[in-house]
This record gives structure tokens, sequence and C-alpha cells, in this order.
């Protein structure tokens, strides 16, 4: 009998040492994560919220407000909701046919989509959809997330993942495990040009290229790198065009979406905090994959956690909002009117607003 305990434990051994998995990993070194101390104190300035319907809808991941103060966001099941500026009413205005995530308006009041399935779209306001791009310089779009437009009409946007497509490997978050735990840089930033209907790459080996926000004064790029946990600025001025810096590092969570707000701020959503088991594990590629065979429910897991924040043009954090508790967890993105902050979630049912007033927000 003793025999068969030796099999299945050695198999259980090889089980962990050989068994393919999908990640190939790659040794990095992690920066360090000071925690929430300082400026990123734990606070519960977050929790003053009050929440909107989106019908039968979840993972509102984006939010857009059009010129007559509708309120729009993106839903896991494709549709694009429609919300009265009250917030009330949630009408289903369109369905992608996809996963759509980042949203924004053009100039002429069409409302681009970055799709997680299908690439860049716009949806014209009589609600008909086009696709603008599935492709940038012969590579498919596999994991378009979040976009800006600038001022002359370009559309600045990410694609998370040329390796662990969205929809081919199970959906979107299934596909930013996969790629953040590799850490195999297979993201990019992408322009698509209207006046000519080109896409191209600005720039490549990105680990998880999330929010995009152009600056104010549309001189630079701003890209929340999910997976290495900072904010990286690309500038298209004509003096520094195509140069790239580190704006922010050693953030003490994965940064997800950013957007430009009031005032030359800029928001970002800080969807969950760092996990030191992945932290530990960054220069060793074997445990990874080890990590990767464990059962599903076994593996580290995002952690419900709220938390937004300000920046200024320089990096500074100006205002810092948390909700330890994650009554509105997993924040994916944050609009910025005059009286409130629109706030989006992966995981929530509803659609969150804070009150700036309020919450004592001094902007």
């Amino acid at each position: 009998m003793w025999w068969v305990i030796l099999i299945i434990f050695a198999t259980i051994i090889l089980y962990f040492l050989i068994w393919p998995v999908p990640i190939d990993p790659i040794a990095w070194g992690s920066p360090s994560n000071t925690g929430y101390i300082g400026k990123l104190s734990s606070n519960n300035r977050l929790k003053a919220l009050n929440f909107f319907s989106i019908g039968h809808n979840h993972w509102p991941e984006d939010i857009a407000i059009d010129a007559k103060g509708f309120i729009y966001t993106s839903t896991h099941a494709g549709n694009i909701v429609r919300l009265q500026p009250n917030g009330s009413n949630p009408e289903n205005w369109a369905n992608t046919g996809g996963r759509p995530l980042g949203i924004e308006f053009d100039h002429e009041g069409s409302l681009i989509v970055a799709d997680a399935y299908r690439g860049l779209l716009s949806i014209t306001p009589g609600g008909e959809i086009i696709e603008l791009a599935t492709m940038a310089d012969g590579v498919p779009i596999r994991y378009a997330n979040n976009l800006d437009v600038a001022l002359d009409g370009k559309i600045y946007f990410t694609d998370s993942s040329t390796k662990f497509g969205a929809e081919e490997w199970g959906g979107i978050y299934e596909a930013s495990l996969l790629d953040i735990i590799e850490h195999g840089a297979h993201g990019r930033l992408l322009v698509y040009d209207p006046s000519s209907g080109e896409v191209k790459t600005l720039l490549k080996g990105l680990n998880f290229p999330n929010g995009v926000a152009v600056s104010h004064d549309q001189t630079f790029i701003l890209v929340n790198e999910t997976g290495s946990y900072k904010i990286i600025r690309y500038w298209i001025d004509d003096l520094k065009r195509g140069q790239v810096e580190v704006f922010i590092n050693e953030l003490p969570s994965f940064p997800d979406n950013i957007s430009r707000g009031l005032c030359g701020r800029f928001w970002v959503a800080l969807i969950s905090p760092r996990n030191p088991v992945i932290d530990k594990l960054a220069e060793n590629p074997f445990m990874r994959k080890v990590v990767q065979r464990l059962p599903l429910f076994l593996r580290p897991k995002a952690v419900s956690y709220g938390h937004i924040i300000a920046i200024d043009g320089e990096g500074n954090i100006l205002e810092d909002l948390q909700d330890p508790h994650g009554k509105y967890p997993m924040n994916t993105s944050v609009i910025e009117t005059k009286d409130y902050l629109y706030i989006g979630s992966l995981v929530a049912p509803f659609l969150a607003r804070l009150s700036k007033k309020r919450s004592s927000l001094l902007l």
C-alpha cells in the first residue's frame, strides 16, 4: 500500500514542477512598497457615497458625461448604460457585442470605446457602432483597455496585452492576472488618427498598460502601468516628442484608469492593494509558475478596497480618498465635474457618486 501513496505523492510533486501553464514568467525587481503612510495614510474619506442603479447590469468600468449632462457607463454584458443627469432612469443605450472598457466622447459627440474584445470603436449619437481599429502595425489589438481624446482629435489608447487577449483567455480579469503574473511586457500605447484612419504604436514593452490621460496643455500622455505599480509620462510636444519617463513610482496599489480633472488635476483609480506574495516572487519565475498551478481558490486574489487619488502635473498627490472596508470596492475610474466625482468599479452592480463638498475636497 505504501507504494500507492508514494506514486500519488510523486504525481502531485511532478504536477507542481512540470505541468504546462500559459505563462512564461520574467524575473524583475518589484519596487518597494511603503504602504499606506504619509499622504497615502489609511482614511475613510471615500465612504460618503451615494449610488445609482444601472439596471440589471454590473461592473461599471468607466464613465463619460455628454454635453447635455447625461451619464454613460460601460458594463460587463457589453451594454453602454445611459442615465439622466440626476442619475435616474438607467437605459441600455447601446451594446458593443464585446466587452467595453474605457469610454470618452470625441469632439463630434460620438462615444469612443476601447472594447477589450473588439478593439477601438465609435458609437455615433444615433447609436451606430463603427469599428475604428482592430490592428496596429500588423499586430491584432487583443485587449483595448482605456483611451483619451486629444484636442486635435487624435485618440490615444492602450492595448494591455498582445499575448493574453481578454476574449481568448476567459475575460478581462482572467487575462489581466495572466499578463501581470508573467510580467512579459506585452502591452503598448497606441494612437489613432481620425483624419487618416491610421493606427500607430507609440510605445511598447509595457506591463499591462491601462488608463490613459492627455495632459491639460496637450504636451504629454500619462499611462498607468498596472503591472509595475507606476504611472509613466510619454511626451507628445515637439520639443520632447517620444521621450518617456517615470511619473509616479512605487504605488501601494494597482493603478487602473486615469482621467483629466479640473484645474490641472488628474484622478487615478486604484483597484486593489499590492499583494506581498506576488511582490516577493517577482525575481522568482519558477515559483510564479508553481503558484499558477495551484487551484484557483488558493492563488493570490485582489482585495476589496476603495481608493482614488488626485495628482498634479508633476506627480504630487493632492487628494487621497480611501475606504479600507470596500463599501464600493475595486475602483476603476473617476470622472470629475464641478460638484461631484463619479466612480467606477470592477465588481459593483451600481454606479457611485461622491459630493465634493460633503467629502471636504478643497478643489
